[in-house]
């Protein structure tokens, strides 16, 4: 008998009394491993899209008027263009997390398990594309934020915030929402990573 269970866990059976999840013949996962899996999957892509809907909020609603020279200017997240690429991120990256949350959650309640190698690559390969299209708008946006705040000699840029200074602190409050999003994004890319490459595993159980 226990020469029996030695094969067996030379094999990569996991004995009766441990619950196992399989993916097909190639890799096996412990129930267990897989439940946390789903539950930081599910936790990330909500913090995503809740931090990307506040970013985008924030900066939607961010105005002030100033009147300089007898000349009343108000500042909108219009007025910049790499502002206006950090909200369409964030919008783009809520809707995406949103619709992606509702997958892990219905895989949740139901207990299905992801075992399809092409949505799998389909799900890792938007991830990553998220993951980077957020990254370069928080890139764009900081710049442009630093130059507001610093101005640049060489292009005798000068500096604003000193002159908008509520809006310029609700719009790094924004920025640091979308720099947390873009984070958010590249761990889920490396959560989908994981989701993919176990679907692989070892050439034995094919054999």
């Amino acid at each position: 008998m226990s020469q029996q269970g030695g094969a067996a866990a030379d094999n990569g059976v996991s004995p009766g009394n441990v619950p196992v999840c399989y993916y097909g013949g190639a890799g096996r996962v412990p129930a267990a491993m897989e439940r946390r899996v789903r539950a930081a999957e599910l936790f990330l892509r909500c913090a995503a899209c809740g931090l990307a809907v506040l970013a985008a909020a924030l900066l939607g609603a961010d105005r002030q008027t100033r009147i300089i020279f007898t000349v009343q200017k108000e500042a909108r997240f219009t007025d910049m263009q790499s502002l206006v690429f950090l909200v369409v991120a964030n919008g783009m990256a809520a809707c995406y997390s949103l619709l992606q949350g509702a997958r892990c959650m219905v895989s949740i309640l139901t207990g299905g398990v992801l075992i399809s190698r092409p949505m799998a690559w389909a799900i890792f390969s938007c991830d990553q594309v998220m993951a980077y299209f957020t990254i370069s708008a928080v890139a764009v946006a900081m710049e442009a934020a630093m130059i507001g705040k610093y101005g640049n000699m060489q292009f005798q840029w000068m500096k604003t915030c000193h002159l908008y200074k509520r809006f310029c602190a609700q719009a790094g409050g924004a920025v640091a929402c979308a720099v947390a999003v873009s984070l958010n994004m590249v761990c889920i890319s490396l959560v989908s990573a994981f989701n993919l490459f176990r679907l692989y595993g070892s050439g034995k159980g094919r054999k």
